[in-house]
C-alpha cells in the first residue's frame, strides 16, 4: 500500500524549503488498528510526511527528473504530541545537503500541531529512475513522472480533482 499523506503544499522555495499541511480524519484506514480505542497517526507515518515533503522539494528543484525517491536513513528522530483525528499538522522540510551529482540528499524536517512538535528528524533520501537499472522500464518512469506532476498540481492548488 502506498500512502499520500500530504494534503496541500502551502509554500515552496525550490532548493531551500517547503511547507505543507496534513489533515488527519477518522476515515483514514490505518486508524482502525492504531489504536482502536485511542486512534492516533502512527509515528512512522508522521516521519513519512517529512520524507514526502523532501520528495516534493526535490521534484520541484529538479523538474521531476527522477521517478523514485526513497528514504535511506533517519537520524535524531524525535516524537512529540500524538496526532489525533480532527487535527492538522504543519510540516516544514529544509535542504541540509544537496548536490545534483549526488544521488543522496539530506534534509531537516519538523511537523507541528497547534505550535507543538509532533515529529522532527534529519534524514537522507535517495533518488533514481527505474530505467537506470532496466532500460525497458523507460515507459514506467514516464508514467510515474506524469502521475507525480499531476498530483503536484493538485497539491499546489493549480488543478481541481475533477480536472485532468
Amino acid at each position: 500500500m502506498r500512502f499520500h499523506l500530504i494534503d496541500r503544499i502551502l509554500d515552496l522555495e525550490p532548493g531551500k524549503r517547503i511547507r505543507m499541511v496534513k489533515n488527519l480524519t477518522l476515515a483514514e484506514e490505518y486508524l482502525a488498528d492504531h489504536f482502536p480505542t485511542f486512534p492516533v497517526m502512527p509515528g512512522v507515518l508522521m516521519l513519512q510526511t517529512l520524507v514526502e515533503g523532501s520528495a516534493w522539494l526535490l521534484r520541484a528543484l529538479e523538474d521531476f527528473k527522477y521517478s523514485v525517491i526513497v528514504l535511506r536513513d533517519a537520524r535524531n528522530v524525535k516524537y512529540g504530541n500524538f496526532m489525533q483525528p480532527g487535527n492538522s499538522m504543519t510540516i516544514t522540510v529544509e535542504v541540509a545537503d544537496y548536490s545534483p551529482e549526488n544521488p543522496l540528499a539530506v534534509f531537516k524536517g519538523k511537523a507541528e500541531m497547534d505550535g507543538s512538535s509532533t515529529v522532527s528528524a534529519k534524514f537522507t533520501v535517495g533518488r533514481y529512475n527505474l530505467r537506470d537499472r532496466n532500460p525497458t522500464l523507460q515507459s514506467v518512469d514516464d508514467k510515474i513522472i506524469a502521475d507525480l506532476r499531476s498530483h503536484y498540481r493538485v497539491l499546489r492548488g493549480e488543478l481541481d480533482f475533477g480536472q485532468s
